[in-house]
């Protein structure tokens, strides 16, 4: 069942993306091991996680099958060791104090962190980020992180003009030539994400079905 909707999906992301450039993230947030590992048997590699402590089970008991872990969730201050441990991607950064704190807990025998900075793209006040007006200084004071690497942005537009929000947000990451990732998209809009150009995208229902 889960790799039938899998297919469909990745079927949904090929019409769109022609260059074959995007890359799935299922989103296994309060999902059971048994769900990601039918995931994984259908090929699955990138997941993403909100909730640490549900995570960290996870990538233990799943270790030694070649996956990639994306936090994409609120981050804590007392958090930030164990994702700096325990994750490949941090896609929801949105202050400095915790970018500094990843960079510092990050372990000297893993590679770089590669993060991205969430942002606000519409300015909504129940959500994280950064407005577009602070992308330029906060990037500034990544250059002295020296154990990240900062590869793009993320965002999670308001569903009712995500395609606006999404073409704001390409014209966004043009002004970055070094920068060249773009989380965005989920099960209800990925194609309006993939041709505003969409590195990654969020998948969770659509591939685990509805949450009880």
């Amino acid at each position: 069942m889960i790799a039938d909707r899998l297919q469909r999906v990745q079927a949904r992301i090929k019409a769109v993306d022609k260059n074959q450039q995007v890359t799935l993230i299922a989103v296994s947030k309060t999902r059971p091991v048994a769900d990601l590992q039918q995931a994984i048997n259908a090929g699955q590699r990138h997941f993403g996680e909100n909730y640490l402590q549900e995570a960290l089970d996870k990538i233990e008991v799943l270790q030694g099958q070649g996956l990639i872990w994306h936090f994409i969730g609120a981050i804590q201050s007392n958090k930030t060791q164990q994702i700096a441990q325990h994750f490949d991607w941090v896609q929801s950064i949105d202050r400095l104090k915790i970018a500094k704190r990843l960079n510092d807990q990050r372990p000297k025998d893993l590679p770089k962190l590669k993060v991205l900075l969430q942002v606000n793209i519409d300015n909504e006040v129940t959500k994280s980020g950064v407005s577009i007006d602070e992308i330029d200084e906060i990037i500034t004071q990544f250059k002295g992180l020296t154990n990240l690497t900062l590869k793009g942005f993320m965002c999670i537009p308001n569903p009712d003009n995500s395609e606006q929000s999404f073409t704001k947000m390409r014209s966004v990451l043009n002004q970055y030539p070094d920068l060249d990732v773009l989380s965005m998209g989920m099960s209800y809009d990925l194609e309006f994400a993939i041709e505003n150009g969409a590195s990654f995208v969020r998948i969770g229902t659509d591939i685990f079905g509805k949450r009880d």
